[in-house]
């Protein structure tokens, strides 16, 4: 009783928050999706990112051994998505990028945070960091034929990273007023994604719900041991392997289906696995977290 209270506390916030925006929508009230997307992307997430970083506790070791972790999480979950989609008969640039690319911001750092507390925070952002890497360049390239190393460097969050990594590594921190500032602003970020995330499901259509169903199924078995795998490569230690776990096993991003949208693919299936493997980490992420507390 005591495993089940503690696990709905950690992620009843998450999709409560998330069911403001569903009801937000239903209700008829404006909400400006692309806006809300473009500051919590441009602002928010990277004073998040920064801060968290710059605060951490966490020996940089630990975190340079996930990054290498996440990386090798992704490039399993890359080899057995292809095989899924190769087997199933789908078309690759409709089905890959989206069944690789988990939902790491939305609903990954909350978790995190809620889960583990700063600490898992801090292991969180890195792995965001390096899912949102790879997607800004092997994804859109597996989507539209083509990626940019350019784009990846301009992204706020990435250099975020890079600088949060560097004052943690040099032991800096911003003078007392920035900081709060920074955090403030980074404070935003949590709510704003999820009600976002609850917004855009709302107004998603979607039909062929069988399909997506088994293929969220086999998404979240395929992630979750991907990144266990990798957490036992690479030593991590239990915080850590966690929030490896977690990150990976997020359902499919809405971002997936704004980029079909983009580059004019077929978008409806999209948005059918996003609706579904949503639904379903519902159940998925609390048994998940359940395991690994």
């Amino acid at each position: 009783m005591n495993l089940t209270l503690t696990v709905l506390n950690i992620t009843a916030p998450v999709f409560l928050l998330a069911a403001v925006g569903f009801v937000w929508v239903k209700m008829g009230f404006e909400y400006r999706v692309e806006f809300v997307t473009r500051m919590a992307m441009t602002l928010a997430v990277p004073c998040l990112i920064f801060v968290a970083l710059m605060k951490t506790k966490v020996d940089p070791e630990a975190l340079a051994a996930v990054s290498l972790a996440a990386l090798t999480a992704y490039s399993i979950v890359m080899i057995g998505c292809f095989a899924l989609v190769r087997m199933a008969r789908l078309d690759l640039q409709t089905y890959l990028a989206p069944l690789i690319f988990g939902n790491t911001g939305n609903l990954g750092l909350p978790l995190a945070l809620f889960a583990f507390g700063e600490e898992g925070l801090g292991y969180a952002v890195v792995i965001f960091a390096v899912m949102a890497i790879l997607s800004f360049t092997i994804g859109i390239w597996m989507v539209a034929g083509g990626g940019s190393l350019k784009r990846v460097l301009q992204e706020p969050l990435v250099a975020a990273t890079l600088l949060g990594a560097l004052f943690l590594w040099q032991g800096w921190e911003t003078p007392e007023f920035l900081t709060n500032t920074i955090e403030l602003i980074g404070q935003m970020a949590i709510p704003m994604m999820l009600i976002t995330l609850g917004v855009a499901v709302a107004r998603l259509e979607t039909k062929a719900v069988t399909q997506a169903l088994a293929l969220s199924v086999v998404k979240v078995m395929i992630c979750v041991g991907a990144a266990f795998l990798a957490a036992n490569w690479f030593g991590l230690e239990p915080v850590a392997a966690a929030v490896l776990i977690v990150q990976v096993a997020t359902p499919v991003a809405v971002t997936s289906y704004l980029l079909a949208e983009k580059y004019g693919k077929d978008a409806q299936p999209v948005a059918g696995l996003v609706v579904t493997s949503t639904l379903l980490s519902v159940v998925a992420l609390p048994l998940i977290l359940a395991i690994v507390i």
